[in-house]
């Protein structure tokens, strides 16, 4: 089979497609043809060696896919070869065929093609997670979002409206805000060109937002805090600008800020029955069309190098996907 293999930690530019021996699942395993597999942030840190999931070299990276069950191991009563399936797991998607626990996987959503399938388990299942049980949104509460035009941020921008909030979305270019006004968003800020704080103030009468969605991180997450209301929460999601802050412990003393970390990959195996319960709930979602996952850039698995550019330079919005097959 084709996969794209790390061999040496680095930028995609180190990356390479090659034959390798197709997989075979031991007990508790399963094999899925991939036929596409999203590209998060993450896997752009994992190829580098800055991801909390360290995987021995050589690996593929890629951390979701939809496609097709041909294998299973022993033990298992599902799925069965024949299913159609998303799965998830820190790395691995990028190839004709994947290994991967059983628990990992998932039905692939009712009413999503193979590309759709790819762009949905990994944004949303964070964004939902985060916002349901991490930070407890509330109707009639306030959201703002950070990022967002991207994957996680375009998913919170649709579950925060679908919860009953209203939703600020913050961007970096009036292309962006637009795509996020299309998801549903009631209010912008472009933080390119505005100061966040004042503009959050002016959007909520100088009372602050309830909720914070932060998957940039960077100074912007200290110009959040400060334009949160009195008990906000800030939700952690990740740090796509690069830099990790350090945030001013007074800030959340005064202002009785919670700061929340969601780390979603980890909470998969630390609470699976959790997870089972907001996968069914996102199923029934797609299934009505309440959410739709949404897809701005397709690539052939050579096309890697352009692949991850659009995920380091920050200009893909919603999802990119590998179509593998």
């Amino acid at each position: 089979m084709r996969a794209l293999v790390c061999t040496e930690l680095g930028p995609a530019s180190k990356l390479s497609v090659r034959e390798v021996d197709d997989p075979v699942p031991g007990p508790g395993q399963i094999v899925v043809d991939v036929e596409a597999a999203g590209i998060n942030f993450p896997d752009t840190l994992i190829i580098e060696g800055k991801y909390q999931s360290k995987p021995d070299l050589p690996f593929s990276p890629g951390a979701e896919a939809a496609g097709t069950v041909s294998a299973v191991g022993g033990g298992l009563s599902w799925p069965a070869v024949g299913d159609r399936v998303i799965a998830l797991a820190s790395h691995g998607a990028f190839a004709e065929k994947w290994l991967v626990e059983a628990r990992s996987v998932r039905p692939s959503p009712p009413g999503l093609d193979s590309v759709a399938a790819a762009a949905f388990g990994l944004t949303y299942g964070t964004s939902y997670y985060a916002l349901k049980n991490r930070v407890r949104l509330r109707e009639g509460e306030t959201l703002l979002v950070l990022g967002a035009a991207g994957g996680v941020g375009s998913a919170a921008v649709e579950l925060g409206k679908m919860l009953g909030a209203t939703v600020i979305a913050a961007a970096s270019s009036p292309d962006k805000l637009a795509w996020a006004t299309d998801l549903g968003a009631d209010h912008t800020i472009d933080y390119a060109t505005e100061d966040l704080t004042d503009r959050v103030r002016s959007l909520t009468d100088g009372r602050g937002v309830d909720v914070v969605y932060d998957p940039v991180g960077g100074e912007l997450t200290e110009a959040a805090i400060r334009s949160t209301a009195w008990n906000g929460r800030l939700a952690v999601i990740g740090f796509a600008a690069g830099d990790i802050p350090s945030i001013p412990l007074n800030l959340p003393l005064l202002k009785g800020v919670s700061i929340v970390g969601v780390f979603w990959g980890r909470s998969m195996s630390e609470e699976p029955e959790l997870h089972r319960e907001n996968f069914a709930d996102m199923a029934a979602m797609t299934a009505d069309g309440r959410i739709r996952p949404r897809v701005s850039a397709e690539f052939a698995l050579d096309e890697y190098e352009a692949a991850f550019s659009v995920l380091t330079e920050r200009t893909v919005m919603g999802k990119a996907v590998f179509r593998i097959r």
